[in-house]
């Protein structure tokens, strides 16, 4: 059964007779004979005996046939999710051949005695490949033609990165042989430290891959230059989408570095730094891993013939969104494939379909159904007397354990040669646990009333956490509000995102274009005729807290303002366990100075909180408003922690 009929029954026969002598010492204060000599301490154990069978045929019948009727009406279970992230497999020497890393690698975080690793899959095959420079260029933002090709001249001695005094879009070029999609790559770079001005762990420097139409972004894993000021090594994450282009009479695989406006309150270059050297290798590649084990084929046994057979797959729960299981049956041809299907209403006899609950691990073949005139009829195939089953492409794990910090997972749990070491750049995240089944009986009434119709805003977001459950909040914005036109409804969502040190960044508030799409996907299904959906995340503003606070005797004031920065960016965060309430910052509701005062005076530690001034501030652009008691939010916003600063005095 899907879900499980629970035990209901909170008091036995002994917790039945200590109430009942409870009621006796309250009510009859005479009766002070209560051993079990007693003739009425007799009744009492009778009549408890009684009632503790009344409570096991009674009292569980309401609950139990709530359980029953959501099996009837098709309610299941939902199974977890799980996390990703993306892990760098690190070679041990600059690669001088490709080399394969596979599906299925297994890596994880650290074992300890008290605590079991996290293990995460690869997805996909992935292939670090050499690559040697071969050309590097320069292009100033005012240059008008193409840009200019300084590989000769790098050899003879330094050459400018940028222009004489850096302006944005300024960029120096480096042309690689040949393209390496996902792999770390390695730039060795003379410098000198003529790029005076910038904040080295901070420079206005942005890293891009040529796709052969546009710019990528790169993820810096490491850079040792601190903006091209000096000798060391950039190591870049190169997009998979980077390939080989003409560019400007040159064919190569290109990166380049781009000079950008400085964030608010950085320094940006006085002068450009200069290179005298560059060499490039590949030094790792990254995958896409998953917090699941992944299933090749797995054998089920062998069908009787008989309709709505039932298999169960080794292992469960079988995760959501790792794509679609396939089940196979054995015909002289070879294996043939079933399509799994959330019912079997429109199957017919002749559809290969099958049920798969994720929640249990069932595999269920298509029922045959009595109808009223006494005939029968076969709502799917059914697989014959004999015939081998087996599942293929599924996965075990999921949950919200998965959700780990950023270099955390740095154990290779799979042999491969030539891979020193593993580590993933940023946190994983997407992994939720399973449903309750609480949560299904509040999910049940819900699905009664919407029938797989979306009609108000409640319907909206009921079905598109069924889409979605790994989302953390979702919201409906129906036409009339917020701007919107008529026939028109606005679903925003918030991902569930790991903290990291209790911060989240603002770019991982921002759902992946994968989660969009199969949300934008299922609502389509479920939308009235003539009506129009939009899928996207919520705006945030930004708010800046800026205070003064005096910690008690012998607090040290530095872990006093880490306990403060900490409550804060907890405190005011778009996620579930922050805001007033612990469910997120609800939306549209303004912050106000007072209630961050009460909020920094409650921190342990604080003696005094002697000044608070609140700011609004574009997290974007880092741009911060004036000074305000009340920093007001639009209706279906959200708060974003941004850039707090405080003092604490020693008292």
């Amino acid at each position: 059964m899907a879900l499980p009929a629970p035990n209901l029954d909170d008091r036995g026969f002994a917790e039945l007779v200590a109430d009942a002598t409870g009621v006796v010492r309250r009510h009859c204060p005479g009766w002070t004979d209560l051993t079990p000599s007693d003739p009425g301490v007799t009744l009492i154990e009778a009549f408890a005996f009684l009632v503790d069978q009344l409570f096991t045929r009674l009292n569980q019948v309401p609950d139990r046939l709530h359980v029953k009727f959501l099996d009837l009406i098709g309610v299941r279970l939902h199974p977890p999710t799980p996390a990703r992230t993306d892990v760098t497999f690190w070679l041990s020497a600059p690669a001088t051949a490709a080399l394969v890393v596979p599906a299925g690698t297994e890596v994880g975080t650290q074992h300890t005695e008290t605590v079991d690793p996290v293990v995460f899959s690869t997805e996909t095959e992935a292939v670090a490949l050499p690559c040697a420079l071969i050309a590097v260029r320069t292009l100033g933002s005012a240059d008008a033609g193409p840009a200019t090709d300084r590989t000769t001249e790098l050899r003879a001695g330094p050459v400018p990165a940028f222009s004489a005094v850096p302006r944005p879009g300024d960029a120096v070029l480096f042309g690689l042989d040949v393209a390496v999609p996902r792999g770390a790559v390695q730039l060795d770079l003379e410098s000198r430290i003529d790029g005076v001005g910038v904040d080295p762990q901070q420079p206005p420097l942005v890293w891009e891959a040529y796709t052969g139409e546009e710019w990528l972004g790169c993820r810096v894993l490491r850079d040792e230059t601190g903006g091209l000021n000096s000798d060391g090594a950039v190591v870049l994450d190169v997009p998979a989408e980077h390939r080989v282009a003409l560019l400007d009479g040159l064919r190569a695989a290109w990166l380049r570095a781009r000079v950008t406006d400085p964030a608010a309150g950085r320094p940006g270059y006085h002068a450009t730094p200069t290179i005298a050297g560059a060499v490039a290798c590949t030094v790792g590649v990254t995958s896409a891993a998953v917090h699941a084990e992944l299933i090749g084929a797995e054998p089920l046994g062998t069908a009787d013939g008989s309709p709505g057979q039932v298999f169960r797959v080794a292992a469960a729960p079988v995760p959501s969104g790792l794509g679609s299981p396939v089940v196979q049956t054995s015909s002289e041809d070879g294996w043939q494939d079933w399509t799994r299907v959330a019912d079997f209403a429109g199957s017919t006899a002749a559809d290969r379909h099958f049920l798969l609950d994720g929640y249990t691990g069932e595999v269920v073949f298509g029922p045959l159904v009595r109808l009223a005139d006494g005939g029968t009829e076969q709502h799917g195939a059914v697989p014959g007397p004999g015939v081998a089953v087996r599942i293929r492409g599924h996965a075990v794990g999921g949950g919200a354990a998965g959700n780990v910090a950023a270099g955390t997972l740095t154990t290779l749990r799979s042999s491969i040669p030539f891979v020193a070491a593993v580590s993933n750049a940023a946190g994983a995240r997407g992994g939720t646990d399973a449903e309750t089944l609480d949560q299904a009986r509040d999910r049940g009434a819900l699905t009664l009333r919407t029938r797989g119709r979306a009609v108000t805003a409640e319907d909206y977001e009921a079905l598109a956490r069924e889409a979605v459950p790994e989302a953390a909040r979702i919201r409906c914005v129906t036409a009339g509000e917020a701007g919107l036109p008529a026939a028109t409804v606005k679903v925003l969502v918030v991902p569930d995102v790991p903290a990291e040190n209790g911060r989240v960044r603002l770019a991982d508030l921002v759902p992946s274009d994968e989660v969009l799409a199969r949300l934008a996907g299922h609502l389509d299904t479920v939308r009235l005729i003539g009506t129009t959906v939009l899928v996207e995340p919520p705006r945030y503003r930004g708010v800046t807290v800026v205070a003064r606070l005096v910690a008690r005797p012998r607090r040290s004031p530095a872990a006093v303002r880490e306990e403060a920065l900490r409550t804060l960016t907890g405190y005011l965060s778009p996620l579930p366990g922050g805001g007033p309430d612990g469910a997120g910052w609800p939306f549209g509701r303004a912050v106000r100075v007072g209630e961050i005062h009460a909020l920094l005076q409650r921190v342990s530690g604080v003696e005094s909180v002697e000044d608070v001034r609140l700011y609004s501030a574009n997290p974007v652009t880092g741009e911060r408003g004036g000074e305000t008691n009340r920093v007001e939010v639009d209706a279906h916003s959200l708060v974003f922690s941004f850039d707090h600063h405080v003092r604490v005095e020693a008292t």
